[in-house]
């Protein structure tokens, strides 16, 4: 945990949420809510490509909002299959929004968390309260029943993720004519590739074409 970067609890559904929070240098110009991968395989919101992920946004000049899922750290309860972490997600939604009204609401997330995210923004929607964007890394398509996501989603995917196939991924994105970004060599935890997806999502989210910089990860 870096200076510009704070530890909060959140009361959930199943008990205490253990959570992170990370600043931009500046007054924040949104808020985004990253989430982790699986949590019975090892899944935290430390894992490394979520850690990127917070980066990419806070580069982006957005206060970033992570919680350990039940179970996980010394966040309270056991895994739900996705139903729970959604409505946790939800509530750190709710509490990020009240800290920071006004401010635009992005998603993000990695494997398990593509899932978590993707439910996320089907509810917001349909109450009438969507958010700025999704960033969906790795995307769970093929092993968790995702939800249809928004034309403008960043959607990137390993080209050798043998975890959550490529083709798996062009079946979901496929009748929804989502684009897919491929890493090329990229595995399932992008080892090696993680500054790829911090340079896509800041240079996409602008609109830019994406200059890439080496990767000693």
């Amino acid at each position: 945990m870096n200076r510009n970067s704070e530890k909060f609890t959140l009361a959930g559904h199943a008990g205490s949420m253990e959570g992170l929070l990370d600043f931009p240098a500046d007054t924040p110009r949104g808020i985004a809510l990253v989430a982790h991968p699986h949590p019975l395989y090892g899944g935290t919101m430390d894992n490394k490509v979520t850690q990127t992920l917070a980066r990419a946004f806070v580069a982006l000049g957005y206060v970033v909002a992570r919680i350990n899922f039940r179970g996980i750290g010394a966040s309270e309860g056991v895994h739900d299959h996705g139903a729970g972490e959604t409505d946790d997600m939800q509530l750190l939604y709710e509490h990020m929004r009240g800290l920071y009204p006004g401010l635009p609401v992005a998603l993000s997330g990695f494997s398990f968390g593509t899932f978590v995210q993707s439910k996320l923004q089907e509810r917001l929607a349909a109450a009438g309260t969507p958010v700025e964007r999704l960033a969906l890394i790795g995307s769970a398509a093929g092993k968790w029943a995702m939800a249809d996501i928004p034309a403008d989603t960043i959607l990137i995917h390993g080209e050798l993720d043998d975890t959550i196939p490529l083709s798996a991924v062009f079946d979901w994105a496929r009748p929804q004519d989502i684009p897919v970004i491929v890493i090329p060599g990229a595995d399932h935890f992008f080892h090696r590739k993680l500054n790829h997806i911090k340079n896509l999502v800041i240079a996409l989210w602008h609109g830019d074409k994406p200059a890439i910089a080496a990767d000693d990860h």
